[in-house]
This record gives structure tokens, sequence and C-alpha cells, in this order.
């Protein structure tokens, strides 16, 4: 593995299956193959089982997609995201706080923040910035992505059909910068969908 050039293990929306890959975790420390635990998540987690991963996890990387329930109904069909997604990412900092990296860049530990800038949405994650900002504090790395990508029953709806705009896009990178966030990433907005990106042409149904 080392030879492979393995950093770490990247968990992939994890909770379900999370008693098995505990397990199987504690037979890679016995034999000396662990490496550093990134849980890669939408957000949408309960307290208490994060606290329960309390000095497993390594890196945290979630998302804030929602400030707004009627929004978080709409796009995803749960009213309950936000407080539950915001929740979270307080237990995520208090557990692993600031970003760390290695002599090479590579992240070590932390909580990292991913906002996808949705379509006729940028003020929610404006809304999420200051949020941020307030509860934790600018020193949270963020991901500022414009790769929102309509697929499935998006394509049946404004603004959901669409990408967001250029200007859109502008007000949430602007805000990053009045808010003093000074780690983390800005997605360039004319950075390429890829073509075999999936469900990028699928049709409703």
């Amino acid at each position: 593995m080392d030879g492979e050039g393995c950093h770490n293990w990247n968990w992939v929306s994890p909770t379900p299956w999370l008693p098995w890959i505990y397990e199987a975790w504690e037979k890679a420390v016995k034999t000396g193959h662990a490496r550093p635990n990134v849980y890669n998540t939408s957000g949408f987690e309960r307290v208490e089982v994060l606290r329960a991963m309390e000095n497993w996890v390594n890196v945290y990387l979630t998302d804030l997609r929602y400030a707004r329930t009627d929004s978080a109904q709409e796009g995803s069909d749960c009213p309950g995201y936000v407080e539950a997604a915001r929740a979270a990412l307080l237990e995520m900092w208090r557990q692993t706080g600031p970003l760390k990296v290695d002599d090479e860049g590579i992240a070590t530990r932390g909580t990292i923040c991913r906002l996808l800038v949705l379509p006729g949405r940028a003020d929610e994650a404006v809304a999420n910035l200051e949020w941020l900002a307030e509860s934790v504090g600018t020193g949270i790395p963020v991901s500022v992505m414009a790769q929102y990508t309509p697929a499935y029953r998006a394509l049946d709806g404004s603004p959901w059909n669409r990408r967001p705009t250029v200007e859109e896009y502008g007000r949430v990178v602007e805000a990053v910068e009045r808010l003093g966030f000074v780690d983390g990433w800005v997605q360039e907005y004319d950075t390429p969908t890829p073509e075999n990106l999936v469900g990028f042409k699928m049709s409703p149904g």
C-alpha cells in the first residue's frame, strides 16, 4: 500500500456501513496497514453517531447544501437538513479543529466544508458562509464549487434545470473574500463538466 502512494482512506457516504467499516479498520490497525480516515459526507448526520467516531476520523469533508428548510425540502426531500448539517459540522469541528497538513501538503486532520452554489440560491451559500464565520470562525477551510449540473428530476423545473449564473457564483465568491475566509478553494466558474459524469444526460424517470 505504501508503494502505491495511498495517503488515506476516503469513506464516501459511509454512515449505513459504519459497523463493518470500523471492524475492518480495527483489523488494519492490528496488522499495521491503517491509514488516516477521511469521512466524506453530505452533512446529514446525527451528532450522536459522530461522537461515537471521535478519535477515529481524522478529516471530515462535509457539505452545507441549503440554508432554508423549504429549499432542502424542494431539492432533497429533506426539510430537516439545515439543522442537522449545521449541528453535525459543529461536532466535526469540535473533534478535529482547523485543517492540518504534512510536509507534502496532504491533509492529516481537520474539517473542510464544501458549498455547492445552487441555481437561484446563491443567497443560501452566502448565508451558510456567514453562519460559519459566526459559529466556528473563518479559520475553517471552505471549498466553493460551481459544478452543479442538473439531472433526473432537476431537469423538470426552474431554477433547478440550469447551472448557477456567473453573477450568482460571483456573489458567493465575493462573500468569501468579504467575510475573511483565507483557507480553502474556489472553483473556476468555467470549469467544464466531465462528459462522462454519471447522470449528466439522464432523462427524468
